[in-house]
């Protein structure tokens, strides 16, 4: 029995660092996503090329999903030679 409450307590623990994480990496996603916004012409600027399908995506899935848009917002944004904003 002391062993599932101490269990319980540690598990409880990693909870908070956890929800911490994602919250940095769903704030640096979202700085990403702004970053996409302003330095990349897109079809609603003069002369802009259309948002690539996966780069909408991935900033739609920003807040659910950092992990898997942060990648997709970083290799645009290193394929416009842009340096990315820092991370945490």
């Amino acid at each position: 029995m002391k062993a599932i409450v101490i269990g319980a307590f540690l598990a409880g623990l990693g909870l908070p660092v956890a929800a911490s994480a994602q919250s940095a990496d769903a704030k640096y996603c979202t700085a990403l996503s702004e970053m996409y916004d302003a330095y990349i012409e897109t079809a609603g600027d003069k002369g802009g090329r259309a948002t690539p399908t996966e780069v909408v995506i991935a900033m739609d899935k920003c807040k659910l999903n950092p992990a898997a848009s942060i990648p997709v917002l970083e290799k645009q944004l290193r394929a416009a030679k842009l340096s990315l904003p820092p991370r945490g």
